[in-house]
């Protein structure tokens, strides 16, 4: 079945088998706690609830997930044994670990929250009939933030493997203002994170509006703003002024794993972006 479902990547090497993989068991992660009432108490969102559901051309390694309403006595330990039940279905063994953070401040260099679950779930062996010669652990972090931002708005969104499911999911125009937020507020010191900004580019081009007022939640709870509200003209001031300060070849560099053709990039430079934002809608 793995086979099956790696083939329909059609992988060309073996670091594209190895994201398929990756992918495969995000879904049969989802699908696990699909079983359970897990999606009655939050909804999932950030860069692979995008490619998942709504065709984000890169691949995207965790799985991050908001409460409804903050609850900071949640806990995903029972979902545990539903996670690795789904996966001996279909013959995969998995540990689930505690991922250890390095946290100096209550957001740390990675933007989780003190507040937030943050899991690994680890295919510690990986199949040989696949043709992988790689000795390296798959792992996908699976984070839940138990004091979310308020106003944000979900849908239901269906996917077909291992089985039918129904997925509770931010809107694309929310899930727009959480990478925003990330792109523009991230507190890693020297690293910045090429993804962020090959997903900027997507929303513009596929014409997805921005939440503005979600944003604004966003950036108000991690203490980055503190207006009551936030204009067009604001969001696009501090974009430019994040333009300014980026290395474009550092973020090339850290988003080529993650795409098939990196010749989408050569066009990237401060010119680019501030011309691209210019064309981003709001709501």
């Amino acid at each position: 079945m793995i086979r099956e479902w790696i083939a329909e990547y059609q992988p060309s090497d073996e670091e594209e088998i190895l994201s398929a993989l990756r992918e495969i068991m995000q879904e049969i992660t989802l699908a696990a706690l699909s079983r359970t009432d897990f999606f009655d108490n939050a909804a999932f969102y950030g860069g692979t609830a995008l490619r998942i559901f709504y065709g984000l051309d890169r691949y995207s390694e965790d799985l991050d997930f908001s409460l409804l309403e903050a609850d900071p006595d949640f806990s995903i330990e029972p979902y545990f044994v539903a996670i690795l039940a789904e996966f001996n279905s279909v013959g995969l063994t998995v540990s689930i670990q505690e991922k250890k953070k390095k946290v100096s401040t209550a957001i740390d260099s990675a933007f989780l929250k003190a507040e937030t679950i943050w899991k690994e779930i680890v295919l510690e062996d990986i199949i040989t009939e696949l043709g992988v010669r790689s000795n390296r652990n798959i792992k996908i972090k699976l984070e839940v933030d138990t004091q979310p931002p308020t106003q944000f708005q979900i849908e239901e969104k269906l996917l077909l493997r291992p089985f039918s499911f129904y997925v509770k999911c931010f809107t694309p125009s929310n899930l727009f203002a959480g990478k925003l937020h990330a792109l523009l507020f991230r507190k890693w010191k020297n690293r910045v994170k090429g993804r962020d900004w090959y997903d900027l580019e997507w929303y513009i081009k596929k014409g997805i509006a921005l939440d503005v007022q979600h944003f604004c939640k966003r950036a108000q709870d991690s203490g980055d703003w503190h207006k009551s509200d936030i204009t067009a003209e604001e969001v696009l001031a501090l974009l430019e002024q994040r333009i300014e300060t980026v290395s474009f070849e550092s973020i090339r560099d850290d988003v080529i794993r993650f795409i098939k053709d990196d010749k989408v990039l050569e066009i990237w430079s401060p010119a680019y972006f501030k011309d691209l934002i210019r064309k981003m809608k709001f709501e």
